[in-house]
């Protein structure tokens, strides 16, 4: 503990935003660059050092989180690295993308704000990599056993990371034309610019993780030939199947859903396309679902120039503070601004919305459209607590496009590897396994959102790292890596 007084002398700051007008005329990220090292010094010192540091328990990761904010304090990057990569792959996509349960968990934040300790991890990632703190790290021999993961999201390249690691030779195999996986299509790039991803796979690769991309197994490559040419398969292919709103005018065009639209505006941040054939500029835009998938909708729709864009949200606002059912440490159900939020709010672009773009407490009802077949207005109604109807709540909202972000109910079975192995699936359409990752197939092993079901980055990365322990103790009978979580194991709710 750098500084016994560091909580009480010093308030939280965080990475401050690039302004709005600036940022939503680009792709890039919307931090200010290079204003987070100046501040993570003092901040990392605001940690207390405290006796049952809950933060862990927050973490599925297990994040060493006062030892490296000790570390960051002092200034020492070089430990805190080493640290924080104990038991975290990608630092750099969490420090970015998840929504921070440790924070929740952080013993200051009883009574006060939380360590940034999303920021610390950020800073820590960038700073080990321009300091050149990242080295690849190829096994000294090879174990002679071959793996092949599928799909390569935060859980399949957490895997075939660590299985390289240790000597076994890894492919990694994903239907895109790219690795990355939602990273890389889903994720806009002003939450995380590509290039943290690329530098990963750089390293990845140098540590010799092979990568086998546009290659859909079960269409491109049958199942059994797979499980003839590797010692052990891990089936990683995320929770892609989205949920569907079966509503009147469904059927009309301009309804699209979210991972429709998302990954054709990050193929045009790629440069495969000038624009998008979805693309949101001048069209009334209403993203039905109140998640992290919709806000992604929204900063997109707001840097294509949609001419309005509103967020339906089936929940009624939360609060602002913790409530008696929210209790600490778990992760709070609270209002929150996210960028595109904010940027929204400060843009106007939905000016019948409760709050920044969202419209709380809100049912679709049904969509009309014109003679061509095309939608023009989403109709709502308001909700109570119990998603009831409230007479007399109907309301019309304009529409050209309509984006469902309504989350996703299990993987795709579009390509036939499923019902190929012959999986076992539990009543949510996941597949089932057992305490050890694997599934009813010898061999074979399931991790990440596909098993899982839909969760966040953090535990994605956690899951990778146990099925690598699983599957390393399935081929050499060894103990050789951590395993941070079971396939049982779920956050902690009140």
């Amino acid at each position: 503990m750098a500084d016994p007084k560091g909580f009480l002398t010093t308030s939280r700051q965080e990475w401050p935003r690039r302004p709005v007008e600036e940022r939503v005329r680009d792709w890039d990220e919307v931090y200010v660059p290079g204003a987070l090292l100046p501040i993570i010094s003092l901040q990392a010192n605001r940690c207390m050092d405290c006796g049952i540091p809950f933060c862990h328990d927050a973490c599925p990761l297990g994040n060493l989180i006062p030892e490296w904010n000790d570390l960051v304090s002092r200034e020492d990057w070089r430990a805190a690295s080493e640290r924080l990569h104990a038991t975290n792959n990608f630092p750099e996509f969490t420090g970015r993308l998840c929504p921070a349960p440790c924070e929740a968990g952080c013993v200051l934040a009883i009574n006060q704000p939380a360590v940034t300790i999303k920021n610390v991890e950020a800073a820590i990632a960038d700073r080990a990599w321009e300091d050149g703190l990242t080295p690849p790290r190829p096994p000294d021999r090879l174990s002679g056993r071959t793996v092949a993961v599928i799909g390569s999201g935060p859980a399949g390249l957490a895997a075939a990371q660590q299985l390289t690691r240790v000597g076994h030779t890894v492919a990694v195999y994903e239907r895109d034309d790219r690795i990355g996986g939602l990273m890389r299509y889903g994720i806009p790039s002003f939450k995380m610019e590509k290039h943290h991803l690329e530098r990963r796979l750089g390293q990845m690769e140098a540590e010799g993780t092979k990568f086998r991309a546009g290659t859909a197994v079960g269409r491109d490559i049958g199942a059994d030939e797979l499980r003839a040419k590797y010692d052990a398969v891990v089936l990683a292919v995320g929770a892609t199947a989205w949920r569907e709103l079966p509503v009147s005018g469904r059927e009309l065009t301009g309804i699209h859903q979210a991972m429709e639209y998302l990954p054709l505006a990050n193929r045009v941040c790629e440069g495969d396309l000038d624009v998008s054939p979805l693309s949101a500029r001048g069209k009334h835009v209403v993203i039905v679902g109140g998640g992290d998938t919709g806000a992604d909708c929204l900063g997109t729709a707001v840097r294509d120039g949609a001419a309005s864009v509103t967020q339906l949200d089936i929940y009624p606002q939360p609060a602002t503070e913790r409530t008696e059912t929210d209790p600490w440490p778990t992760y709070p159900k609270i209002y929150r601004l996210s960028a595109a939020h904010e940027e929204a709010r400060d843009l106007a672009t939905a000016p019948a919305a409760d709050a920044d773009a969202r419209l709380f407490a809100a049912s679709t009802l049904r969509f009309t459209g014109d003679a061509a077949g095309h939608v023009r207005a989403l109709h709502l109604v308001e909700v109570d607590a119990a998603r009831r109807p409230k007479p007399g709540t109907e309301r019309t909202l304009p529409a050209d496009l309509v984006l469902l972000a309504l989350g996703f109910s299990g993987p795709d079975r579009g390509d036939g590897l499923i019902d190929q192995l012959g999986l076992a699936l539990d009543e949510r359409g996941t597949i089932t396994r057992d305490a050890g990752f694997a599934t009813n197939v010898p061999g074979v092993f399931a991790a990440g959102d596909a098993a899982r079901g839909q969760s966040l980055i953090v535990w994605a990365i956690a899951e990778g790292r146990a099925v690598a322990a699983a599957v390393d103790r399935h081929l050499t009978g060894s103990e050789r890596l951590p395993s941070p979580i079971g396939p049982y194991d779920r956050p902690l709710t009140a």
